[in-house]
């Protein structure tokens, strides 16, 4: 077993559901509470106690309507549907905490990068360096239709603008202003020296920004920057830009595999593919015994709602399993939406024929992150082996009540795991970099530092 510590995101959403469609009727469940800015704040808390490196928000932009071909399903099963910026309850939650990050979900296709940019250091700064991006393209028809184009951008198209998005981002975010810009002299009468903040006269195919950036250097200058590519694009994209990368895959051999070849693809970028950091997806039920957490377990998969699981996958996977028998084979496809997804279920897990039955019953609680169920040491010991396996730095996790999920991990698990010495007493830095990857800012071998 490897003795390197577990590091641990909480992986959530502003929204009613996240990725265990129906459970938001359990008993006791706090889904409802989403618009609620005391229980972020609660979230918060209890996640910096269990030595969280951050809360890690999805978004998505647009409403799930591949399910029927229509958004019925989604509106009437809260799928991902009602849901807020995640943005915007970042500084209440920060204001109640001191060392917990925060990795915020934006798309590059549908907002500007001198927006975004902005944006991202004001939160770096009111967080004292606590933010992290987790970069995505979007997948969503109805994304695009709302925000007024005439349709979804194609997958390569996304991620070619992508690549010139993040470029301008590193422009503004690590060569716009000096380190010492800001005199604040005040007998002169001079705040900033002009010498040293620059425009950076950028002109792409998409993008034209003269700057310079709008904001003085925020404390980690580029926020922490997350990516989940698993397409052959996507992990060339991730290799080059990402520095901690989310995998959301059913077994231990298929998250292995996907890390080396990402490993490996960064190295071939020029950067060490070993400093970049893995976070599996998980979701862990667990009780103050196997038999407290399987009566659980049980409960959980009662509650799971098969229709709008289905209705979640065929967003991700732009397919639209309405169409399709209960015993039908979902067969090997290339998708315009969510490859990962695909290839989870299919080309990743070749030793079953997957059906839509299937589909529905595996990705009831988590989607297509395994499901780990037992007492604190029975969750501890499977944590740890896939932490040694794979070569993973740690876990999102994936909640199947709320808070239920987080409180039962932090309050059982984490223990156990602090006594075996695999999760931090204590943070050890100041900002969010530092507490993942012990450095303030970019390494010297990331593009954006070249």
């Amino acid at each position: 077993m490897s003795d390197e510590p577990i590091h641990f995101n909480l992986f959530t959403m502003n929204s009613v559901e996240h990725v265990t469609a129906g459970n938001w009727r359990t008993p006791g469940d706090q889904s409802h509470r989403y618009t609620d800015m005391a229980y972020w704040q609660e979230v918060a808390r209890l996640a910096e106690r269990g030595g969280f490196d951050a809360v890690f928000f999805a978004d998505v932009r647009g409403i799930y309507d591949v399910y029927g071909g229509d958004r019925t399903a989604a509106i009437e099963k809260a799928i991902q549907t009602p849901a807020n910026d995640p943005e915007l309850v970042i500084p209440a939650m920060a204001s109640v905490t001191d060392d917990l990050g925060f990795a915020v979900t934006r798309s590059t296709t549908y907002v500007h990068p001198y927006q975004l940019a902005r944006e991202l250091s004001t939160l770096d700064h009111i967080t004292d360096g606590r933010i992290a991006f987790n970069v995505v393209t979007s997948y969503l028809e109805s994304a695009a239709e709302n925000l007024g184009l005439e349709g979804r951008m194609e997958h390569d198209a996304r991620y070619d603008r992508a690549e010139e998005f993040m470029r301008v981002c590193y422009r503004l975010w690590e060569d716009s202003w000096e380190d010492d810009a800001v005199v604040r002299d005040a007998e002169a009468g001079r705040y900033t020296d002009p010498d040293k903040v620059h425009a950076i006269d950028y002109e792409g195919d998409h993008f034209s920004v003269p700057g310079p950036h709008s904001c003085e250097p925020s404390p980690q200058r580029t926020p922490v920057l997350y990516q989940a590519g698993s397409s052959e694009r996507g992990r060339n994209f991730a290799a080059t830009n990402a520095e901690a990368l989310f995998v959301s895959q059913p077994t231990e051999a298929v998250v292995k595999r996907y890390v080396e070849d990402v490993r490996a693809r960064a190295d071939e970028a020029g950067r060490n593919g070993d400093d970049l950091a893995f976070f599996a997806g998980i979701a862990p039920i667990v009780g103050e015994t196997e038999d407290v957490a399987r009566a659980k377990y049980d409960e959980y998969r009662e509650n799971v709602d098969t229709e709008a699981t289905l209705a979640l996958l065929g967003g991700f996977m732009d397919l639209d399993f309405s169409e399709l028998a209960p015993d039908q084979p979902v067969e090997h496809i290339e998708t315009e939406a969510i490859q990962g997804a695909v290839d989870a279920l299919t080309k990743h897990a070749p030793e079953r024929d997957w059906t839509v039955r299937d589909v529905a019953e595996f990705c009831g609680l988590g989607s297509t992150s395994p499901v780990v169920v037992g007492s604190p040491e029975t969750v501890a010991d499977e944590l740890e082996r896939w932490h040694a396996e794979t070569g993973i730095s740690g876990f999102n996790l994936k909640e199947i009540v709320r808070p239920g999920t987080l409180r039962d991990f932090v309050e059982l698990v984490v223990p156990e795991l602090r006594e075996r010495g695999l999760v931090r007493e204590a943070y050890e830095g100041e900002t969010l970099r530092e507490n993942v990857f012990g450095r303030r800012h970019l390494a010297a071998d990331h593009p954006a530092r070249r």
